[in-house]
């Protein structure tokens, strides 16, 4: 605002009305100082007025802090609306088809329960089976995403032969097993250009460790006397541990576990799935696994809730790597059987030794 809107009202500092043209009296008057200075426009107080904003001189650059009522032109600010009520926060949701998730997860338990207790050589060839759709998922994953070539054949064939091996000759087969699938993805490869050789043979030898190879541990625990009720622990302990760390994680977690590999895992959640795994333990450990004792469960159950979170994280550093949410679709609410494994292959070595140590190998 410039001085042309300032008034000159009567005030402090003026013996009477000015004439036109006159300067007013007083006795630190300087008339050849008025030619030259602008005197600064008084303002009265006023009751109640508010301290007005700082204002700047447009002209000489002079800063001046002024005390007074808000200008005559302008209008007052009207009251603010009734402020709106915050947003009420949305509710939390699962991130899958809890429905269908929850059918098919009682479809396969129904299928492993009916194999694993009926004949044994059936559920043998059901974890062969999904050890093959597991590659098939894995390898046409590398290939899309990353050009990588991994041989699908001797993969196929040598895993689901790996998890025969372990149930007919144990360890010892499955060792013999494995670098013989291994060395057949070296030959099969050579038959294509060598371009890229190295990268399809390594991620073929990985997918040889990741998926038959850890698979074969469940084999092997089916060999003993109680073997379907080992194989049945393992797979509850790993089941418990998931479900305790959804469970939980979703109702009460805040703090996440790994944000860079896992947004969506947190603390609580891995605290969920210690607790209820060491629970389901010792329960199984006291009720079906022959000289087992409870206290052997509860260390069980914290193993696998270790073994089930590490490999959880594992393949989500895979799929994050890839750029990929599931490993497939074959199984609304769920993904793909890669999806379903994360958690089981790497357990499964995890209770077969603390069986082995806990009751022996039966």
């Amino acid at each position: 605002m410039n001085d042309s809107s300032w008034g000159a009202p009567q005030g402090a500092g003026y013996w009477g009305a000015p004439e036109m043209g006159a300067a007013p009296a007083g006795p630190a008057y300087d008339v050849h100082g008025a030619q030259q200075t602008r005197p600064m426009p008084i303002v009265p107080d006023v009751p109640d007025a508010g301290r007005d904003a700082d204002d700047r001189d447009d002209r000489n650059g002079d800063a001046a802090r002024v005390s007074g009522p808000l200008f005559r032109d302008e209008k007052p600010q009207e009251p603010m609306s009734t402020p709106l009520p915050p947003p009420t926060p949305p509710k939390k949701r699962a991130g899958r088809d809890l429905r269908a998730a929850i059918g098919v997860g009682l479809g396969l338990g129904a299928l492993v329960a009916g194999s694993l207790f009926v004949v044994k050589a059936v559920f043998v060839g059901v974890v062969a089976l999904a050890v093959v759709v597991g590659l098939w998922e894995l390898t046409s994953r590398l290939k899309e995403r990353k050009g990588i070539n991994a041989p699908l054949v001797p993969l196929a064939v040598g895993g689901a032969a790996m998890v025969v091996a372990g149930y007919v000759r144990e360890a010892e087969g499955a060792w013999v097993a494995m670098a013989l699938t291994a060395l057949a993805v070296l030959v099969w490869r050579m038959t294509e250009p060598p371009e890229g050789y190295l990268k399809d043979v390594t991620a073929g030898v990985f997918a040889v460790f990741y998926v038959p190879f850890l698979a074969t541990f469940v084999s092997m625990m089916l060999t003993a006397d109680d073997g379907p009720w080992r194989v049945l622990t393992f797979l509850l302990l790993t089941v418990v541990s998931d479900t305790g760390a959804y469970a939980v994680g979703w109702r009460f977690g805040t703090h996440k576990l790994a944000p860079r590999i896992s947004p969506g895992k947190t603390r609580e959640g891995l605290f969920g799935a210690v607790g209820f795994a060491m629970v389901a333990g010792a329960l199984c450990m006291e009720f079906l696994i022959d000289g087992g004792s409870w206290w052997q469960g509860l260390l069980m159950g914290l193993a696998v809730a270790a073994s089930a979170t590490l490999g959880d994280l594992g393949e989500s550093m895979i799929k994050r790597d890839l750029g990929i949410k599931d490993m497939g679709t074959l199984l609304p609410g769920h993904g793909g059987i890669m999806d379903r494994l994360d958690s089981l292959l790497p357990s499964a070595p995890v209770v077969w030794l603390l069986l082995v140590l806990f009751v022996g190998a039966g």
